[in-house]
């Protein structure tokens, strides 16, 4: 075995360029013949000097066997790779010859046996299987991509649900750790970083036609009604100052990372929870500017062309603009009220959710005002919580403000009258939720003019959530809907929280690398296709009662590999086989929920044969 480098003349410029291949010289009867083992193209940059090493290794792992020398990283990683290949290429040789029907008994060396290759093919297979149902790679091919492109895609997609990262882990995975290629047939290794950054671009070029077709498709599936629309928006962080980055900005962090430029991403969701239409805006974009913009999208997609969903908001989207333009464009609505004024009969209430940990009362009232009805709801456990915290912010407030208040009659501590004002006023801004509920009045001393006596009284305003802990308000011009109906409807809205969730600790949403808008752009667009197929694989599990998260799906999956199995026959011969591990009850139990098969990819079995005699290689170039 050994290596040839061939010169080709480009027919364009007249220039030359080399080949490189595997080769193997064989002797059959009195000829010498030399067979291509594999093509290595045109990219093979390792040193002439090393190729022996590199060949002699190849044929060692061929056959079974240890090297007895420390060999070089870089050789070990081609050798391993070169031989993988050729053992498959042996196999599709092999296998037209073999007839699979019958056993292959064979006397083996159990000392020999070795195991090598281990890659990842639990997460890979489910996640393909749903990208798949969703026919997004014919889809993709229908627009134009090339095989290549679409294998790049399914593995940037893929990546991103399996291996959560930014495009370079990605690429580094899909390279070292992962079966993906196996599944799909396409060989990663060959794939440069900057091609995985492209593929991304090209996606992105593509929204629009994506969504629409992923979310049509999940609606058939899955027989979606589209009577909700959930609206909510997220921001994440850049790593690096991003100069260069348009859509990089100063913002509130809904991840504490003030010192970071922002990056916001608008979701519509439907009330099952499968995206309709994705968006990114620049990192300090105000959530209730955006509204109209992605309401309009969905019109010209034709999503609320013929009916108008009810869109339900938190209340950092409901500012009266936008609820005036829902109004305005005939939408229903469902909203978090930002009107502070609580009210709460419990004589005229209803319980819509009644369990050992918590009751939500709901009463409704008609706005005569606006016309709009208001649900004002009274939940048992956010009573508890908001007493337990508001308790104790106020203790802490108090205790600041007595321990004040003693130092009044104590030497060397603070006294004077303006002081003490300007005291009470820092502790009301670090206290702020508690201090709002108490009247304080400081007495000064005519005589020194020091103040002499602080008063603090606990007194909330009426009609507010201070005097009704518990209570919020939801508001809504869907007239004809009773409160179970109001209520479970707003409830989804914590759905949309767990959606961002998933995409930031799950799927590799932050950070952000990346200093080019579009790239931006595209790293988010990558994130929620893979939420596509993280939401559909989770909504069929959910429909067997398995409530797990995608984080705990991937850990049970994780484990689930295919291995080449070497061993030497007693005639000498070398078998390598490679196929899935088998599944553990977990794993099996994921497979026949979602109704895929249980050992991803093919089992393929190859016999290398003792060589009789070798023949020494023609090692000088060849021109062509």
């Amino acid at each position: 075995m050994y290596i040839r480098r061939t010169q080709i003349q480009k027919k364009k410029d007249g220039g030359f360029y080399y080949t490189y291949r595997i080769v193997e010289s064989m002797r059959t009867g009195k000829q010498v013949r030399q067979y291509t083992l594999l093509n290595l193209g045109s990219d093979f940059f390792l040193a002439k000097e090393k190729w022996p090493i590199l060949t002699k290794r190849i044929e060692e792992l061929l056959s079974g066997q240890n090297s007895f020398l420390e060999i070089d990283c870089d050789i070990e990683v081609l050798a391993n790779n070169f031989a993988e290949k050729i053992i498959i290429k042996k196999q599709d040789t092999n296998d037209d010859n073999t007839d699979k029907s019958e056993k292959d008994y064979r006397s083996i060396d159990i000392d020999s046996l070795e195991m090598s290759r281990s890659r990842s093919v639990g997460c890979e297979h489910v996640t393909l299987e749903a990208l798949r149902s969703l026919e997004l790679d014919s889809k993709l091919k229908e627009l134009g991509f090339s095989g290549p492109q679409i294998s790049q895609a399914i593995g940037a997609i893929i990546g991103r649900a399996c291996h959560p990262g930014s495009e370079l882990a990605t690429h580094g995975w899909l390279q070292g750790q992962s079966g993906l290629g196996e599944l799909i047939d396409y060989d990663f290794e060959q794939v440069s970083l900057y091609k995985m950054y492209k593929i991304s671009d090209q996606l992105l070029k593509k929204r629009s036609v994506i969504e629409k077709h992923l979310f049509e498709k999940e609606r058939n599936l899955f027989s979606l009604q589209e009577t909700i629309t959930l609206y909510d928006l997220t921001n994440t962080y850049f790593e690096g100052r991003s100069l260069g980055n348009s859509l990089g900005k100063r913002g509130h962090s809904k991840e504490k990372r003030t010192d970071c430029p922002l990056v916001t991403l608008a979701l519509v969701l439907d009330s099952s929870g499968f995206p309709i239409r994705s968006h990114v805006y620049e990192g300090n974009v105000g959530e209730a500017k955006t509204l109209s913009e992605m309401i309009n999208d969905l019109q010209q997609q034709g999503v609320a062309q013929y009916h108008k969903p009810t869109v339900v908001m938190d209340a950092g989207i409901a500012s009266q603009d936008n609820i005036d333009w829902l109004k305005k464009h005939h939408y229903p609505y469902l909203v978090v009220s930002r009107k502070r004024h609580r009210e709460f009969d419990e004589s005229k209430s209803t319980i819509v959710k009644q369990d050992k940990t918590c009751t939500v009362k709901v009463q409704k009232v008609l706005d005569e005002e606006t016309g709009e009805t208001l649900l004002y709801c009274h939940s048992s456990q956010r009573e508890k919580k908001e007493q337990a915290i508001g308790q104790l912010f106020s203790r802490r407030f108090e205790e600041a403000m007595q321990n004040l208040s003693d130092g009044l009659t104590i030497p060397k501590r603070l006294k004077k009258y303006d002081k003490v004002v300007e005291k009470i006023g820092r502790l009301k801004e670090k206290f702020s939720k508690a201090a709002k509920l108490y009247t304080i009045s400081v007495e000064q001393d005519k005589k020194s003019g020091n103040a002499c006596k602080i008063i603090w009284q606990l007194k909330p305003a009426p009609d507010t959530t201070d005097t009704y802990p518990g209570v919020y308000c939801l508001r809504t011009n869907q007239s004809d809907w009773d409160e179970t109906t109001l209520w479970k409807t707003y409830t989804m809205l914590t759905d949309l929280e767990a959606v961002f969730r998933s995409l930031k600790s799950e799927l590799g949403l932050r950070p952000i690398h990346h200093q080019i808008a579009d790239r931006v752009s595209g790293h988010l667009f990558i994130t929620v296709l893979a939420y596509h197929l993280v939401h559909m694989i989770r909504y069929r599990l959910k429909q067997a009662d398995i409530h797990s998260s995608w984080n705990t799906i991937r850990n049970i999956l994780l484990p689930h590999c295919r291995v080449t199995v070497t061993m030497r026959c007693e005639n000498g011969d070398t078998v390598h086989v490679r196929k899935s591990t088998r599944p553990e009850p977990e794993q099996q139990e994921i497979y026949s929920v979602l109704g895929v098969k249980s050992h991803p990819g093919n089992a393929i079995k190859t016999t290398i044969a003792t060589k009789t005699k070798d023949v020494v290689p023609y090692d000088k170039d060849e021109k062509s």
